[in-house]
């Protein structure tokens, strides 16, 4: 139908807008309050609804009557007074689902799909309709069948009136809804989320791994049919949280990084093993480290206990005023020979782009 595609047009030039804008969609914090029912309304500039475009007022005129070019539509007035001479701004709220801006991030960032491992060790239990019987609850009784059925016997036996086109199914005519049951395949994936909650980690830190964690979030849901989350906070010692202490925790103190490190390992061999689990770590921090000997530590835990058994390790160093920096360092010292541990720092919002391409270029 001639609509359907006047609205794949649109949705395709609202895709180009977005895409055109991406650096700045990745940074908008309030996108992530509008998310609702995997729908985000995004608002996109230079894009017009369809109206009506009157034609050219030079043919004189003012309505039905008589009146010439030039005159005032109201006539008790002067026709004085400022217009307006800026242009509008055409800003239109269009509502995007989270897989479409997950396929225009991947387009944008060139991002190669995922392949899952393990993906055939998990199977789900699923009821597919797959036929017809004729018999099984009234609940799925197949109407137009059954109604199609009905006619047809009707037909054969004559007693089909023109005139008075009345069908009335008998019992031998009803029609119902069989299935089967499916084992599917599927793949999961559990994102395990670790942060520095110490003192020098502020609230301008926080925004930043917030905004980086949702387009981390994104990116993997599209790629897995079933996604969990675990969050994990530390300063020197580590404690498990829901999401929203993950994003509002505010402490103070020390760091001691390898506390995180030791309760990943432990929610990893209680919940997901290996075999089964695509598993992500990602961990947030200014950098800042208690001492040298817990950063070597951090690497040995990671290289020894927990790189052998995950698709991916991504370390994000946020910019802080007080923090030392220097974790970045260390592990790029112990662990640059490791494929799947990959690193990036965010000093601003406009580097959550670069980063984002950084952890899911090699698609692990």
């Amino acid at each position: 139908m001639k609509i359907e595609k006047d609205h794949q047009r649109f949705r395709q030039i609202v895709r180009g807008k977005i895409r055109d804008d991406l650096r700045r969609f990745l940074t908008r914090g309030e996108l992530i309050g509008k998310e609702g029912k995997h729908l985000i309304s995004i608002p996109v500039r230079g894009i017009e609804l369809p109206h009506f475009r009157y034609g050219d007022n030079n043919d004189g005129g003012v309505g039905a009557g008589d009146g010439s070019v030039g005159d005032s539509l109201d006539p008790n007035g002067d026709g004085t007074g400022p217009g307006g001479t800026a242009p509008g701004a055409h800003i239109l709220e269009v509502e995007v689902s989270l897989d479409e801006l997950a396929d225009i991030l991947a387009e944008e960032l060139q991002l190669p799909r995922i392949q899952p491992k393990g993906m055939h060790q998990i199977t789900t239990r699923r009821d597919r309709y797959s036929g017809l019987r004729q018999s099984g609850p009234e609940s799925l009784r197949h109407f137009k069948r059954t109604f199609r059925q009905a006619l047809r016997r009707q037909l054969m036996t004559g007693s089909y009136d023109p005139a008075n086109p009345r069908i009335v199914p008998i019992r031998s005519d009803k029609r119902y809804r069989s299935w089967k049951t499916v084992l599917k395949p599927q793949s999961n994936a559990v994102i395990v989320y670790m942060m520095d909650v110490s003192g020098s980690m502020g609230d301008e830190q926080k925004e930043l791994v917030r905004l980086e964690a949702f387009w981390i979030d994104a990116w993997l849901r599209r790629n897995y049919e079933g996604i969990e989350n675990r969050y994990i906070v530390h300063d020197v010692r580590a404690q498990e949280v829901d999401r929203d202490t993950f994003y509002h925790l505010r402490e103070d103190g020390g760091t001691k990084i390898s506390s995180a490190f030791k309760l990943a390992k432990q929610i990893m061999d209680q919940h997901y093993r290996p075999e089964e689990w695509n598993i992500y770590l990602f961990h947030f921090s200014d950098g800042d480290n208690s001492s040298e000997t817990d950063s070597r530590e951090c690497c040995r835990i990671l290289r020894e206990q927990i790189l052998p058994h995950i698709n991916l390790f991504g370390y994000c160093q946020v910019a802080s005023a007080y923090g030392s920096g220097n974790f970045i360092n260390v592990v790029h010292e112990y662990l640059d020979d490791v494929d799947c541990v990959l690193t990036s720092k965010v000093n601003s919002k406009d580097d959550i782009y670069d980063s984002l391409k950084t952890f899911f270029a090699k698609g692990k």
